[in-house]
């Protein structure tokens, strides 16, 4: 598999490097419109091509598929160029910043035969998966409540660095600059998180979103500071069992991911920082699973992400996260900022009537 990097940024990186590790993977070209950005990226990873634009490296043409590393506004045009040129492509999450555009996104890959995968890690996460297990065995019973959060601490803390200083982390809070926010940039993960690890679909929505003031005039540069940082959502699943959801970028403990599920015959919780790994809570006691902690796994379901994709394409396995797994990610989301804008409930099907 020749494979075209498009966007040599911070996490472009972290696909190289785990992409050249797997058997049967080439790095042959490298894509950026900032010319010294590209020209170190090609220099760290040994990548022989560069190209200002993906345009010019469709016109060349010696790839098989692209990883798609773009800010969330350029995923939809550049995975439908990639797809159009015959290319396959496993984009970073979101999908695409609307519902709408994902669904295109899908049905042109579809119609190609063509593999668009896109990156939630979470799902490959250990505890995520022996969470459905224990929930889709019954072993606590019937799903009536779920909870679940998604704390980051940038706008707080200067573990990775001053916000105020650095494009990677100004652009996520601009509309202008083609963020959706803590909703946009996290949502999918928390929302795939809830609705994957219980084992439900999510039906409606009542959600408030928020945007702090964050400095004078709300503007830094040329990054007018609008996009929401946090972000409340009640849920109605497909069962009749309710739930609560949140998102903050104003937290403390790094990032902190907790869902918690309850059923008629027990309590299954999942946590980062602030819970154990994962714990059952069942009628007649309490039962411990020694799955380790996500600070041991990501990295491991992170690869396994990108391993699979190449499997997809060498060996013909089947992904373990689908577009469609995008789609339903992003389909939550737009219900939700509907409901945040007409202030009531939405049901998810409203979305696709109205897109």
């Amino acid at each position: 598999m020749r494979l075209l990097i498009l966007g040599t940024g911070g996490m472009a990186n972290h696909h190289a490097e785990h992409f050249v590790a797997i058997d049967g993977v080439e790095l042959v070209g490298g894509v950026d419109v900032d010319p010294t950005r590209l020209e170190t990226f090609q220099a760290k990873h040994k990548i022989p091509n560069g190209f200002p634009s993906l345009d010019a490296a469709i016109a060349w043409g010696q790839f098989d598929a692209i990883a798609n590393v773009t800010p969330d506004s350029i995923h939809h045009p550049t995975s439908i160029a990639a797809l159009n040129a015959g290319k396959h492509v496993f984009c970073e999450k979101p999908l695409a910043t609307d519902y709408a555009k994902a669904m295109e996104m899908t049905a042109v890959a579809e119609k190609a035969g063509l593999v668009n995968m896109v990156n939630l890690t979470y799902r490959n996460v250990a505890q995520l998966q022996k969470a459905r297990e224990i929930v889709t065995s019954g072993q606590i019973g019937a799903v009536k409540h779920v909870e679940a959060s998604y704390l980051q601490s940038w706008l707080v803390s200067k573990k990775w660095g001053d916000w105020r200083t650095g494009p990677q982390w100004l652009w996520r809070l601009s509309k202008k600059h083609g963020s959706n926010g803590v909703l946009g940039d996290i949502g999918v993960h928390i929302l795939d998180f809830a609705s994957y690890g219980s084992g439900l679909e999510i039906d409606h929505v009542f959600s408030r979103l928020k945007t702090f003031d964050k400095a004078p005039g709300n503007k830094i540069g040329e990054y007018e500071l609008d996009a929401n940082d946090s972000f409340t959502m009640a849920v109605d699943f497909n069962n009749g069992a309710l739930g609560v959801i949140d998102l903050s970028r104003n937290g403390v403990y790094g990032y902190d991911i907790r869902t918690e599920i309850l059923g008629t015959e027990g309590t299954l919780k999942i946590g980062y920082l602030r819970e154990t790994p994962i714990m059952v809570m069942t009628k007649d006691g309490i039962t411990h699973d020694t799955v380790p902690y996500f600070t041991e796994r990501f990295e491991q379901a992170y690869i396994s992400q990108l391993q699979n994709f190449a499997d997809n394409l060498l060996q013909n396995r089947p992904p373990t996260v689908t577009c469609a797994d995008g789609v339903a990610a992003l389909q939550a989301s737009a219900a939700a900022t509907l409901s945040h804008k007409e202030n009531r409930p939405v049901k998810i099907e409203e979305v696709s009537a109205k897109s």
